[in-house]
């Protein structure tokens, strides 16, 4: 058996300002619907929408019935992430909440990282809080930034109260981001295991 390969990726959400990314390792052969749960962690997502991979102007879900009824959506977790980028700088699309538009650029950074982390996933690093889910897409994100800043705006207390009280666009948790990456890994060994059922 060879050695275990891995890949440094970074991933940046499209159309806000300031930039929020992270830079995270994967497995090379991971498939793409185990690295959409990545993402989904890394970023701070919740897992309540559809997403897609755009690559090469082919998509890739987990949902394809739901997605587009004129062009074909091909299986995400039939496919590895090695079959579509090998070589440093090559980049693919996540796309999330097709109501919000979130779109998210993943680019190759290493294709031959170093790592002897034990649990294969790892955040290494990244900036700012992802969004809030149903913030409404870039516009609605930067609305929501404008009145939460703002002592005197109307609307702060009631965007404030929807999140649960607080919102710091600078927050990010690197420890809390990696305890969740174990808790995934460790569920995903568990569910490859013949005998599991859910």
């Amino acid at each position: 058996m060879g050695e275990a390969k891995y890949y440094l990726l970074r991933i940046e959400l499209l159309d806000v300002e300031p930039k929020i990314w992270r830079e995270f390792v994967v497995p090379y052969d991971i498939s793409l619907d185990r690295l959409h749960d990545v993402v989904q962690i890394v970023m701070g997502w919740e897992q309540s929408h559809l997403y897609q991979f755009v690559i090469k102007k082919k998509k890739y879900s987990e949902f394809n019935e739901y997605i587009d009824d004129f062009e074909e959506v091909k299986d995400s977790r039939l496919v590895r992430l090695n079959q579509f980028i090998s070589r440093k700088n090559q980049k693919i699309t996540y796309e999330y909440d097709f109501g919000d538009g979130w779109e998210h650029e993943i680019t190759l950074i290493n294709s031959n990282y170093n790592s002897d982390y034990p649990y294969e996933l790892e955040c290494i690093k990244g900036e700012r809080a992802c969004p809030p889910e149903d913030v409404g897409g870039s516009y609605g994100f930067t609305h929501f930034l404008e009145c939460i800043s703002d002592e005197e705006s109307q609307e702060r207390e009631e965007m404030l109260m929807w999140v649960g009280g607080e919102y710091d666009i600078d927050e990010f948790d690197l420890d809390y981001i990696n305890f969740e990456l174990i808790k995934y890994y460790n569920y995903a060994r568990l569910r490859a295991l013949p005998w599991f059922e859910e």
